[in-house]
């Protein structure tokens, strides 16, 4: 059996960007070509919020990406049990409008 040629890429991470960006809300809509997701840091009580960051992908990468979380959320809960999600309040973290991105 031949072996395949690994491609390594060599990802560079800002002291900027590795500080992350909280968010606790994610906007998701979509055109034909592609998905856009807004993250959100929602505030109590403020009624106003801030897109933190967007990100732009193909379908294709967002479907991998959807795959990837899955994967990651499987793993995480075998090791730390079951990430409950609430009852009451507001329970829904990720919306996406209907329509066109």
């Amino acid at each position: 059996m031949e072996k395949q040629p690994q491609n390594n890429i060599e990802i560079e991470l800002t002291e900027e960007v590795a500080q992350g960006i909280y968010s606790n809300l994610a906007v998701i809509a979509h055109s034909s070509s592609e998905f856009v997701v807004d993250f959100v840091r929602l505030m109590p009580g403020v009624p106003k919020a801030k897109v933190q960051s967007r990100i732009i992908l193909t379908p294709e990468h967002a479907k991998r990406l959807m795959l990837a979380l899955i994967d990651n959320i499987k793993k995480y809960e075998s090791q730390n049990g079951e990430i409950k999600l609430p009852q009451s309040g507001f329970n829904s973290p990720i919306i996406g409008p209907i329509g066109e991105a």
